[in-house]
């Protein structure tokens, strides 16, 4: 944990001109008589008064944005935060993702891009207040809800409920996560004035005992500041917790009168808050790129502030689901989500202004009593010089210095591989492999897509609409290979205890089960990528056998600045940049570009690695502006 004195004073207390938002909204305020003097009478805290937040004493409205930090490059985290308080917002809330910070069971990460107490105490250094939302489930488009993969090693797990193999990880959890974020409570001179009880459970709501356990469990480690609910039009009359605020998430006006009517039925008088006004939406693979006008998100903005509530707008900067960490909807069809956390939000992916920021921050700006913050300036793009990879590397020639293998009498989802502690693979790619003897009808359930070859030779791919295919004509014992993506476990839905990935139950040949199954993880992180030396790459001077991993150098001569790769004529793959994980590419679309950050490259030669799965043009190009659909930019 960082070293520092739980009664340290961040900027913020001194800036109580651009952190207290006093009754009447709907005019400029004389916030005079809010001086430092307000900060050393730390009490009271946030709490309702009636219809009404109150800080100490003080009428209070919470003008919020959503960033997450897992989201957006460490280096970058002042940037976004800058940007938030210049837009005449006082307060920042975050999600935790439990999966990244406890990625096997027992180990826990907060370093880094997970320092989690680092971004918190930023916020208090640029003024503003924290509303902390720790789950343990969270929803936010990652996978499955940010709970970790490995608790589906239990077949008889049940998510989100008081299941014994649940709560008991929970606990585990919450007793780390809350040892870091007690001392960051406002009671304890630190920037978070509120937590948040689970997320949207109104619209899971499998047990009545769950989220009273929840609220006792954050009480019990220390949490002391005002508990709040979340929730939508679906799940909000379930959603109500004894002793707890009640929120709401909406995306249009049409919603608002019907959430305050449910709202005053189920909790009485009480302090009105949309926790999440959505200020666009998510891409899913092959789908459209969603566009929220900004005329219509100042108007929904305005209309809530006039209606008397507090309100933070999610996203205020969506980032990027860097590696694997994206999810998926899956009601009729599964839908996995992009690489790109745009979500056509305040900020772009890449932290520029847009239309909607320009006319937020009028208005936010218009009730404040004080001039609003500059604007930072924006960070520099560029369009670097394409790189064609000299050097790759097939998949299967890569298996000889990869881990070895583990031997099966049988298929293994991959969360119930024997690796990684006991905790089994979360991400990435699963391979595979056995011997057929014979031809005939392939059957396989597969999570979520799944190349079938004939030792190197491609037949097709299995995923949740085809479940067979056909093995051609077979000269002895023959390699079968069926590589399984794991795209994105479901983070939204009654379906979240179904989410093991990658071969599920038997593979049947002529409806005969097949065995002894050698199976790869194929993780790719870090260590996955470190096992790729010199001398395992091949010169490009032959026509690949995909799928296949390629190898090429970006130079940079001058100050790294932030770019998009495009792969124009590549089909399906990941790509990394000095061994980092930039994500996902598919030419299906909506996204055709991946954010690279300037803060990733150094100056002098990158190594660029991209897994390929098909086809590949052999050129990789930099350029300075994304392609995710039309945006509403501010140059």
């Amino acid at each position: 944990m960082p070293k520092w004195s739980v009664r340290r004073r961040p900027s913020l207390l001194l800036g109580a001109v651009l952190l207290i938002v006093c009754l009447p909204v709907l005019r400029r305020l004389d916030w005079s008589g809010l001086g430092a003097s307000l900060w050393r009478r730390r009490h009271l805290g946030l709490r309702a008064d009636g219809q009404n937040f109150k800080l100490e004493n003080s009428a209070f409205w919470i003008f919020g944005g959503s960033v997450h930090y897992f989201r957006v490059p460490r280096a970058y985290w002042r940037d976004r935060l800058l940007k938030l308080r210049a837009c005449g917002l006082n307060t920042l809330t975050t999600y935790v993702p439990w999966n990244l910070h406890e990625p096997e069971r027992g180990t826990f990460d907060f370093s880094g891009n997970l320092d989690l107490e680092a971004f918190i105490l930023l916020a208090a250094e640029v003024g503003l207040w924290v509303i902390l939302r720790p789950g343990p489930y969270i929803c936010s488009e990652v996978d499955l809800g940010g709970l970790p993969s490995w608790l589906l090693r239990d077949p008889d797990m049940r998510l989100r409920t008081t299941y014994k193999g649940f709560t008991e990880a929970v606990d585990l959890y919450f007793d780390h996560l809350m040892l870091r974020v007690v001392p960051l409570q406002y009671k304890h001179g630190g920037p978070i004035i509120a937590v948040q009880v689970e997320n949207e459970y109104g619209s899971y709501n499998k047990d009545p005992a769950y989220m009273p356990y929840i609220k006792k469990a954050l009480q019990d480690r220390g949490i002391a500041e005002l508990l709040l609910t979340s929730d939508n039009q679906g799940g909000l009359k379930s959603g109500v917790l004894d002793g707890v605020l009640a929120t709401i998430n909406l995306q249009s006006q049409s919603e608002l009168q019907l959430f305050t009517t449910i709202l005053l039925g189920a909790q009485g008088s009480q302090p009105k808050m949309v926790m999440e006004y959505w200020t666009g939406w998510f891409d899913s693979w092959g789908g459209p790129h969603y566009i929220l006008d900004s005329s219509e998100v100042l108007n929904t903005v305005s209309a809530i502030v006039k209606a008397g509530s507090s309100i933070n707008l999610y996203m205020f900067h969506g980032g990027t689901n860097f590696g694997f960490i994206g999810g998926a909807m899956h009601f009729q069809d599964y839908k996995p989500d992009v690489t790109s956390y745009d979500y056509d939000a305040v900020l772009t992916e890449a932290g520029d202004y847009t239309a909607k920021y320009t006319k937020l921050r009028e208005f936010f700006g218009s009730m404040a009593g004080a001039p609003l913050p500059v604007p930072p300036d924006l960070l520099p793009k560029t369009a670097y010089d394409p790189v064609t990879p000299a050097f790759y590397v097939s998949l299967w020639d890569a298996l000889n210095f990869l881990e070895l293998p583990v031997t099966s009498e049988h298929p293994v989802n991959m969360e119930n591989l024997p690796i990684n502690g006991g905790s089994g693979q979360s991400f990435g790619y699963t391979l595979y492999e056995t011997t057929v003897t014979a031809s005939g009808v392939l059957t396989a359930l597969v999570r979520d897509r799944g190349q079938v070859f004939l030792n190197t030779f491609f037949l097709g791919t299995l995923d949740y609409k085809k479940k067979t295919i056909v093995i051609p004509t077979v000269q002895g014992f023959t390699t079968l290979r069926i590589l399984v993506e794991n795209c994105g476990r479901v983070n939204y839905g009654d379906n979240i205890d179904q989410q093991r990935k990658g071969i599920i139950g038997n593979v049947y040949l002529n409806d005969s089960p097949l065995k002894k199954f050698k199976i790869y993880s194929l993780e790719m992180d870090r260590s996955f990528l470190q096992r790729f030396t010199a001398d395992k790459w091949k010169p490009l001077t032959e026509e690949p056998v995909f799928p296949a991993f390629f190898l090429g150098a970006l130079s940079v001569l001058d100050s790294p600045y932030d770019t998009f790769v495009k792969l124009e004529g590549w089909e399906k793959g990941v790509v990394f940049i000095n061994n980092q994980n930039l994500g996902r590419y598919w030419n299906i679309g909506p996204q055709e570009t991946l954010y690279l950050p300037g803060a990733w490259l150094d100056v002098g030669l990158n190594k660029i690695i991209v897994f390929e799965e098909k086809m590949a043009q052999r050129i990789i190009q930099f350029v300075d502006t994304p392609n995710l659909g039309q945006h509403e930019y501010v140059h």
